[in-house]
């Protein structure tokens, strides 16, 4: 009998770019004319039915025109379509249209497309580069910095995924001005949550500049697309993998990610964390975390986004707590909250432990007392 030791130490730099600008279809053709993704000739566009005919046929033909291939692949927007049923049809057009491994996936469009074009980039010829090209607030605040890259199965949202890192995000704040206001609103939801859990002065500032991100004032649009990156990056940069600290990037999620399963997505997925918000700080209220005054200012800080923080009379409530379990942080079977403390701050439960365990009559009298 004998023992074979297979070493695979390595070090390996997924470092990347975020670049944020206005129309930045040009300067994504001239980084990938000058190696962005290396020697590729091929890029597979992953799109949804929206974004299709907005972006992502002039950046196909540009790619074209500059000598490339480049074919589309599109899925019906919406988080309906981020499973993986869809990701299987992606796969399996992109074997049809002849890519292989020597391929990059660019994802033009919002959190979907980046969180099911990630994954698919994450797997495919077991792994192959791609590039975010974000055209959403939602995905400027949620999905430009971390690599994680997921679908939703009917029993849990983003629990099948892995970690990717693309090889450069571009944010295309001219986009946004594309955006229905609802979508606006989704995207301003993620914005708070980060406000709220690392820095109160940028939430002071989201009080009294929010009405001017609507008008997509420049200097306003700009910083916070910056501020944003800067918190999520400050998070993932010390826990890539979700060891512990990156647990506080699910402020609100808990309840959040449940309304908006229960909700059969009649909610976005910002509205659904609003509301998630809303039941986050009367939870932190509720245990001494926060002042009244403090619960009071997140939720008015919602409101004036144009975000619901109320329960809607259709989401039967009962269903809604019972889904509180498929949230990812639950462990051993019980519930688990990332829980503010005042505004800009997050509880530490324990040394580098965030999520702290709540019994479900807690969770179930915040959800059945929610105005």
């Amino acid at each position: 009998m004998s023992t074979f030791r297979v070493e695979l130490k390595k070090i390996v730099d997924d470092s990347y770019d975020i670049e944020i600008g206005y129309g930045l279809e040009t300067k994504l053709i001239n980084d990938i004319k000058f190696g962005i993704a290396g020697n590729i000739q091929k890029f597979a566009i992953i799109t949804d039915s929206i974004v299709k005919d907005l972006y992502a046929e002039r950046i196909m033909q540009l790619l074209i025109q500059s000598g490339m291939q480049a074919d589309l692949f599109v899925f019906e927007a919406g988080e309906k379509s981020k499973t993986r049923r869809t990701k299987e049809e992606i796969e399996d057009a992109m074997l049809e249209k002849g890519y292989r491994r020597d391929c990059c996936i660019l994802a033009v469009g919002g959190g979907v497309v980046t969180d099911l074009a990630g994954f698919v980039a994450g797997t495919y010829g077991r792994g192959v580069p791609f590039i975010n090209y974000a055209t959403t607030l939602l995905a400027a605040a949620d999905a430009s910095v971390g690599g994680k890259t997921a679908v939703d199965t009917p029993l849990a949202t983003n629990l099948i995924g892995l970690f990717h890192q693309p090889k450069k995000v571009y944010l295309d704040i001219a986009a946004w001005k594309t955006l229905p206001p609802r979508q606006i609103a989704s995207g301003l939801a993620e914005t708070i949550k980060h406000a709220c859990l690392a820095n109160r002065d940028f939430f002071d500032y989201l009080n009294v500049h929010i009405a001017d991100l609507k008008t997509f004032d420049k200097a306003v649009c700009e910083h916070i697309a910056e501020e944003n990156c800067r918190i999520k990056y400050s998070v993932v940069m010390k826990d890539e993998r979700e060891s512990g600290l990156r647990e506080i990037l699910n402020l609100g999620h808990t309840v959040g990610r449940a309304i908006e399963t229960v909700s059969d997505y009649r909610l976005l997925h910002g509205e659904a964390l609003a509301i998630g918000m809303a039941a986050e700080v009367n939870l932190a209220h509720e245990l001494g975390f926060m002042t009244k005054q403090e619960r009071d200012m997140v939720i008015d800080l919602l409101q004036k986004a144009d975000l619901p923080t109320s329960i809607p009379s259709y989401i039967d409530r009962n269903v809604l707590v019972q889904k509180l379990y498929t949230d990812k942080k639950v462990k051993n079977g019980k519930l688990r909250f990332v829980v503010q403390k005042g505004i800009g701050d997050i509880v530490e439960y324990e040394n580098g432990v965030f999520a702290i365990p709540i019994d479900e009559s807690t969770a179930r009298k915040i959800i059945m007392t929610m105005s």
